[in-house]
């Protein structure tokens, strides 16, 4: 009885279930440089414009986009890139350190060259990325 009690209290109620329940196994640090080119036109977009509307805009687009560069650039790190990819790339691990940070300050600022640095952090990715699939 009394195990029976404490099975059902610690059922849950809900079954949730995560992105990575069943790996696809498409990764690819495009998806990160989309939106990163879509931090760096709105960083260009809020120096060209005057009107205050169109500039929060641009702010407000801006910081969602980064976010997506984190989450599209933490999905690659955790879920493509292995061990062995680290033993033969041991910059990996600073250059996405280097990136993430990047997107973070990316909400921070509406300079384009900063736009432009984290375009280059992600084709670095990129680049060690194509070497891991040859």
């Amino acid at each position: 009885m009394l195990s029976e009690l404490i099975g059902t209290l610690l059922t849950p109620s809900r079954v949730a279930h995560a992105h990575c329940d069943l790996p696809c196994g498409v990764y690819d640090p495009a998806q990160a440089r989309i939106e990163a080119q879509s931090v760096k036109a709105c960083q260009e977009k809020f120096q060209g414009s005057d009107d205050p509307v169109f500039r929060e805009r641009a702010v407000t687009i801006k910081e969602e986009r980064a976010d997506l560069v984190k989450h599209h650039l933490w999905v690659l790190w955790t879920d493509y890139f292995k061990p062995e990819h680290l033993q033969a790339h041991p910059q990996l691990h600073d250059l996405f350190w280097q990136a993430t940070k990047e997107a973070g300050l990316a909400k921070k600022s509406e300079d384009p060259a900063q736009g432009e640095k984290l375009l280059g952090l992600i084709d670095q990715i990129a680049d060690v990325f194509a070497a891991t699939k040859k």
